[in-house]
């Protein structure tokens, strides 16, 4: 297959578990009674545009939805006795963040399965390699919760991982207080928004599944769908706590960086408090004038020195009876 067409793989399903690669001549030539065919597309190809465009089962507004450069959000939508579907799964190429998800774009009908992606995505991989096996989906209807369940799997350790992170650094908070541990509980809040921003609207998208009026889809899969909006509540649900949590426990670095920086201010304030009287009499001996007192004594500088730390004694035992210091 020449992915630089568009066409990454072609498999018409046989019923039992396993299906029958085909290239681009063979997907010219299918015909309903020869399987369920499954084509799968990089949407960015050209002729994969034409072959979405030339599809007389698919309208201009749908084909535009589909080949949109840019995922949309998790939805569902029954047009006809066919789905539109569009999904997200975690980015697990090398390089990306797994919180910028990667969009999967579905057609679905009775007879027929299409997919579209931009970006590599394990998933479709994934279930073909479950088809070479004989172990893959049997209807399109079976493909649709199994396709879920493939996108839902990678997100187990990835939410377990954002969980251990948060773990661990609320223990480093009891041993440290530093500016870097602000940063990373930053970082993970964000990459906590970002995952749910995706997963939030595609629990509500499998939701619909149990209310789409499509007579392919059976009863046990919409069992298992809504089993997979079930998780993906339950990996919202993590989030949420992922995130409060780790706003809580910058709340508390920020708190103790605060209350460090003002015992800090607060000594810097008592030393000036206490330098001031003193620095007020070596001002006032250091001005050059006629008629300053013991400019001709032995014993000025003597008295001068013993004066300032007595008037700083003084001063510091004046702040402590007003409760200043």
């Amino acid at each position: 297959m020449d992915e630089h067409d568009g066409l990454l793989f072609a498999i018409t399903l046989d019923g039992q578990g396993g299906g029958r690669q085909l290239n681009w001549n063979a997907i010219e030539t299918w015909r309903p009674e020869d399987g369920v065919l499954w084509v799968h597309l990089d949407r960015t190809g050209d002729k994969a545009e034409r072959w979405i465009r030339g599809q007389t089962d698919i309208d201009e507004a749908t084909a535009d939805t589909l080949l949109r450069p840019v995922a949309n959000r998790p939805r569902v939508q029954s047009i006809g006795d066919a789905l539109l579907i569009i999904l997200r799964g975690i980015n697990l190429n090398q390089g990306n963040d797994p919180d910028d998800m990667v969009g999967l774009h579905m057609w679905i009908s009775k007879d027929k399965i299409i997919t579209l992606r931009r970006r590599r995505l394990m998933a479709g991989t994934e279930l073909r390699d479950q088809l070479s096996v004989g172990k893959g989906p049997k209807s399109p209807s079976e493909f649709l919760s199994m396709i879920a369940n493939q996108l839902l799997n990678p997100m187990v350790p990835v939410v377990d991982d954002l969980d251990d992170k948060v773990d661990q650094l609320q223990s480093d908070l009891m041993k440290d207080s530093s500016a870097s541990l602000r940063r990373q509980l930053q970082g993970l809040r964000q990459e906590a928004i970002n995952l749910r921003r995706y997963l939030a609207p595609q629990r509500d998208a499998l939701a619909r599944f149990q209310t789409e009026p499509v007579s392919w889809l059976q009863d046990r899969d919409k069992s298992f769908l809504r089993e997979s909006a079930d998780r993906t509540l339950r990996f919202v649900e993590d989030l949420d706590s992922i995130r409060e949590r780790a706003a809580i426990a910058q709340d508390e670095l920020n708190n103790r960086l605060n209350d460090k920086m003002n015992r800090t201010m607060y000594l810097l304030t008592v030393v000036a408090a206490l330098l001031l009287p003193p620095s007020l009499l070596t001002g006032l001996f250091g001005i050059n004038v006629a008629g300053m007192p013991g400019t001709v004594s032995s014993w000025a500088f003597a008295a001068i020195a013993i004066l300032i730390p007595l008037l700083a004694i003084i001063e510091f035992f004046v702040l402590r009876w007003f409760k200043w210091v």
